[in-house]
């Protein structure tokens, strides 16, 4: 049998998770990296280019629904800093402190984060219109 969480536990997860994002003085951040994905959150990276770092709302995120899912508030819209294809993206605390990382991908290719063209241009716009953090129910 698979582990499953309630609905108050999954709540509580998914709000643990986000508020982690709020540490520190300031905003978190989205940050678009080109290259190899690190294994994890936790693995350093390795010559990997910050395409673009967004900063979120601060709190970044609402409560969690019933579903264990929180939305994120408004994300500022950036200038890319470097040229490349997106590959994957890790999510801030104000200090730095990487609290999840996911993969991009073109939209409706399946990724972490979709974008409408993975090929991001310096001095380019680059824009999240939203954002969710689901917490999973079990596995």
């Amino acid at each position: 049998m698979a582990i499953s969480l309630s609905q108050a536990a999954r709540q509580a997860a998914a709000n643990a998770v986000v508020d982690l994002i709020d540490a520190g003085a300031g905003p978190g951040q989205v940050v678009i990296y080109a290259g190899t994905p690190p294994a994890n959150a936790d693995a350093a990276l390795s010559g990997n280019t910050v395409l673009a770092s967004l900063a979120t709302s601060d709190p970044a995120f609402g409560n969690a629904d019933a579903s264990g899912t929180a939305t994120a508030g408004s994300i500022t819209q950036q200038n890319a800093s470097d040229t490349g294809d997106a590959t994957f993206f890790r999510v801030e605390d104000s200090d730095s402190n990487v609290v999840k990382q996911g993969t991009v991908t073109q939209t409706g290719s399946g990724g972490d984060m979709q974008l409408a063209n993975v090929t991001i241009t310096s001095g380019n716009p680059v824009e999240i219109t939203s954002y969710t953090h689901q917490q999973p129910a079990g596995g």
